[in-house]
């Protein structure tokens, strides 16, 4: 018996933006599993009975910051396939190290669970940041 060849795959290269769109698609559910699983934490379900959230005591106003603060992810899971490519380029740059040095001032004291969430959410950041940092230069009059 004769073995079948095997065939390469193809593999055809992603577009910059959608890589981008994927990162913060991946960002924004690492986001949402850490907050879920905090939720399991001894005590977190009726600390939040009583009043407390995300920052400090549950009011309209930090709610609102909270759900502004984590819907912006989500939004440039969009945004990074929509806007023109130089605000995409510098919304993302800009964006990803905000998010990354605000979950690195979280960390200190954390459960072991969201320090692995966090430290994957700092590397998905990076990645952000070094994608758009190399976004692919269209080529000028000189060098066509």
């Amino acid at each position: 018996m004769q073995a079948q060849p095997v065939r390469a795959l193809a593999d055809p290269p992603l577009p910059q933006r959608l890589k981008l769109s994927a990162l913060w698609a991946s960002l924004t559910f690492c986001y949402l599993y850490g907050d879920y699983f905090g939720l399991y934490k001894p005590g977190k379900l009726q600390h939040i009975l009583d009043g407390a959230g995300p920052m400090g005591p549950a009011t309209q106003g930090s709610l609102l910051f909270v759900a502004l603060l984590l819907v912006v992810p989500g939004l440039m899971a969009f945004l990074s396939l929509a806007l023109p490519a130089r605000t995409t380029r510098w919304s993302n740059i800009g964006l990803a190290l905000f998010y990354a040095v605000f979950v690195a001032l979280t960390m200190p004291g954390a459960w072991w669970f969201y320090l692995a969430y966090s430290s994957i959410e700092i590397v998905l950041c990076g990645a952000i940041v070094w994608l758009a940092w190399r976004w692919p230069q269209a080529p000028t009059a000189a060098t066509r």
